[in-house]
């Protein structure tokens, strides 16, 4: 029963290494230009969980000016990282999974999908995927909409949830709706999906320019609130809490909100019509959507705190519902409404591409032979509700501690992707042999999986440890060196991994591979040698035949120096 059930569901061109949609992308699928970069990251910066960035800074003791810097810096170095770890999706069009196996091996390179996905569809220390986070932030917008309809809501929908889960029937209510509202969307193929990328970013960079226009427009002789004070009563250095360490944990948590977004970034770079799309389609728009979003948060906060009785509300669908209890004119009640859509268009076009699509992704990587990315996106969708993203405490605050703090775990590994691509491989891969599962394939190492790859994650792993479990569970207490080391976190477990598997390649070599990548030819006429060979197969004949070369003589032509 079970065995027919599988080959019911197996897919028609998948196997055990590749089907369709993990095998590099033909020039009919790279469809993305600058200007599909440009939006992608508009949505995906210009979103809810940016705009809380400021919320995560200054309540802890910072001016606004001191967290613009962090915003400003982190963001910077959040776009070099980035654009590294594009560069092997740009130019041989492999999705993040795929190249993984170039640096853990064909086998080991599931440990770093497992990671990934555990991030996309359950934290470790709290009980809520990340897409199903993003979704119950869509349901709070979708919630604006109905308390525009009906202010009183609330009373009229009899609450059956007790009060420990943090929502009511009401909040349950506008999630659903949310969630099933996305359902349709996430048929869209990745290399299809620009139209809805072109109406959520300008519904969303409009609801953004007028939100802040309006805050600032209607702040009155109150004027901002104290959420932009420019004194701080901490001690300058000396301590995890003095500003000098605050603004160095601020520039980490920055770069962390996003660490996830720059490991997978292949998955996305690989779409593009030529490398320079990804390449300046990312440089631009990444940190000037980021930061902009990042500060418009902390000045639309500090503009309304006066007239909301010096409340610092940093999340906007409560800001809205708030506005509407103060004022339940019909006129506010219309302004409600727009504001809720278009914060739902919003949450729907940074939630499909960067956490469905993504978890799609890992999970056609995890088994192509019976999921593709339609399939594993429906998949991420239908198990986020079961991890109760709405038990998570609600404040932005702990969301984004949790969410940097994760960055211990995944810097390392692009750390060790940049290292690999630049450092070890010198920019030639063998496209065929990532989808072999035996010793043929020069990333097999030592039997399927690259030793090198789990010492470099654990030396960048393990320092950080003890302050990352602190900085999550408060009770526990650790030495202020502790505390201050973990402050340095992505940037230290980054270049520590990078280093680490680049001297442990250098002192000892993957024969194979390092046979490829001295021997001829050089990294250009590699690359243009893997786009005659994947460019000119049709998908149901390369998937068919695993892409393996099938003499003795192709093998020389694709390896070089490696069969003599």
């Amino acid at each position: 029963m079970s065995s027919t059930l599988l080959s019911r569901i197996q897919l028609e061109h998948g196997s055990m290494w590749i089907n369709d949609d993990i095998r590099p992308l033909e020039l009919g699928r790279r469809t993305w230009g600058f200007m599909t970069f440009h939006n992608f990251w508009l949505l995906i910066n210009c979103s809810i969980a940016t705009y809380l960035t400021g919320s995560a800074l200054i309540p802890l003791g910072l001016t606004w000016w001191q967290a613009i810097i962090c915003i400003v810096i982190g963001n910077i170095i959040a776009t070099a990282a980035l654009l590294v770890s594009s560069l092997a999706g740009a130019y041989y069009n492999i999705g993040f999974s795929v190249y993984s196996r170039t640096v853990w091996g064909v086998w080991g390179s599931q440990f770093v999908i497992w990671n990934r996905m555990f991030l996309s569809l359950v934290w470790s220390v709290l009980p809520v995927s990340e897409y199903g986070f993003q979704a119950w932030v869509g349901g709070q917008c979708v919630y604006c909409i109905l308390l525009s309809w009906d202010p009183t809501l609330e009373q009229h929908v009899p609450n059956t949830i007790p009060a420990d889960t943090g929502m009511t029937s009401a909040q349950f209510v506008a999630y659903v709706i949310f969630s099933v509202a996305s359902l349709p969307l996430l048929w869209i193929q990745p290399h299809r999906i620009q139209k809805l990328f072109n109406v959520s970013s300008v519904v969303t960079l409009v609801f953004f320019v007028v939100l802040l226009i309006w805050a600032l427009a209607t702040m009155g002789p109150e004027g901002f609130g104290s959420t932009l004070g420019s004194k701080t009563e901490l001690p300058l250095t000396g301590e995890p809490y003095s500003v000098v360490w605050l603004m160095i944990s601020g520039i980490m948590t920055t770069i962390g909100s996003i660490a996830a977004g720059i490991l997978n970034q292949n998955d996305f770079a690989r779409l593009a019509k030529r490398p320079a799309h990804a390449i300046w389609g990312q440089a631009l728009s990444f940190p000037i959507y980021s930061i902009f979003a990042s500060v418009l948060g902390i000045l639309v906060t500090a503009a309304t705190q006066n007239r909301l009785g010096g409340e610092a509300v940093w999340n906007p669908p409560t800001l809205i519902a708030k506005l509407l209890e103060i004022n339940g004119s019909a006129g506010t009640r219309a302004a409600v409404f727009f504001a809720g859509l278009a914060l739902t268009i919003s949450q729907i076009g940074a939630n499909i591409p960067g956490n469905a699509l993504a978890g799609g992704i890992d999970l056609a990587a995890l088994f192509p032979r019976y999921i593709n990315v339609r399939r594993g996106a429906y998949i991420t969708a239908l198990l986020s509700p079961i991890v109760n993203p709405w038990r998570l405490v609600n404040t932005a605050t702990t969301f984004l501690v949790v969410l940097s703090g994760y960055s211990v775990f995944l810097a390392p590994m692009t750390g060790m992707m940049a290292a690999s691509y630049l450092l070890v491989n010198k920019q030639k891969l063998l496209t065929e042999d990532l989808y072999r599962g035996d010793s043929g394939s020069i990333y097999w190492y030592t039997a399927g999986i690259n030793w090198r790859a789990p010492v470099s994650w654990i030396v960048g792993v393990a320092p950080c440890l003890p302050g990352f479990i602190a900085a999550v569970e408060t009770s526990i207490t650790v030495p202020d060196s502790v505390a201050e080391f973990y402050s340095l976190n992505y940037v230290y477990s980054f270049i520590s991994s990078a280093t680490c598997y680049t001297l442990l390649h250098r002192i000892f070599p993957a024969n194979d591979v390092d046979a490829f990548v001295t021997g001829t030819p050089d990294a250009n006429e590699t690359i243009y040698q893997h786009h005659m060979r994947w460019d000119t197969a049709s998908e149901s004949s390369a998937a068919a035949q695993h892409f393996v070369p099938r003499d003795a003589e192709s093998m020389k032509q694709s390896r070089g120096a490696v069969v003599h």
